[in-house]
């Protein structure tokens, strides 16, 4: 069993910046893939950004790259969404999810491949 934890959302202005962190307990995150995932009100649960534990492999998705980077900090076994140049649109829950499904260089980008959820956090993002 992974737990996870997210923390750090709120409440932040379009074009403002926000990190937010998830930690995992209860297994060593080694053959892990981390993602970011949100879901907003009326709409699916979306990929955000992803993370291959072992070798630090990222993958974004279109509508996030260059706005948001994903990292990890093995020592705190810990995965940072840093999101900048926010939009309104990106007003959602946030959750943390881990996968031990693929390989160390493919990084998961659909819900089905992972296993472990956080309980979310709420980003809102005022105009």
């Amino acid at each position: 069993q992974v737990q996870l934890v997210e923390s750090g959302g709120g409440l932040v202005q379009a074009g403002g910046s926000l990190r937010l962190s998830c930690t995992a307990s209860g297994r060593t995150l080694g053959n892990y893939a981390m993602g970011w995932f949100r879901q907003a009100p009326g709409k699916e649960r979306e990929f955000v950004a992803g993370i291959r534990w072992s070798s630090g492999r990222t993958s974004n998705s279109d509508s996030v790259k260059g706005r948001f980077t994903i990292s990890r900090d093995s020592a705190l076994n810990t995965v940072f969404l840093q999101m900048n140049s926010v939009k309104p649109e990106a007003t959602a829950v946030y959750y943390c999810a881990a996968s031990n499904a693929g390989f160390s260089f493919v990084v998961p980008t659909t819900a089905t491949a992972y296993v472990y959820w956080g309980q979310g956090t709420q980003v809102t993002v005022s105009s």
